[in-house]
């Protein structure tokens, strides 16, 4: 399999695409709803409301905690984690930039 050649791409557009590459998992999708739902830190309770292995749920923890999306605190044997919401407001900013481009006025096809 070739590289990726990332660096031949504007910072933006890498930007981009590792932002949907995180929400192209619905297991990620659905961390981040409970975490919004339930408005608050979890610490550890994931297994039972997503249905994966601890495993599972503490790759797409650690994915999520990665870019930034989400925030964690080590507590003993717990770790804790919730929205980074500064870190989630610049995600929407960019993302709706991103998907507001108008599209071109003339029929193209």
């Amino acid at each position: 399999m070739g590289l990726a050649k990332t660096e031949i791409f504007t910072d933006l557009q890498n930007e981009i695409a590792l932002y949907a590459k995180v929400f192209g998992h619905p297991a990620r999708v659905s961390i981040l709803q409970h975490l919004f739902k339930i408005d608050t830190c979890v610490c550890g309770d994931l297994v039972n409301e997503i249905g994966l292995a601890q495993p599972t749920i503490s790759q797409h923890l650690k994915e999520l905690k990665n870019l930034g999306l989400i925030q964690g605190t080590v507590d003993g044997t717990s770790v804790c984690y919730c929205i980074h919401k500064e870190n989630w407001t610049q995600m929407k900013e960019v993302m709706l930039k991103f998907l507001d481009q108008d599209l071109p006025k003339a029929d193209c096809c």
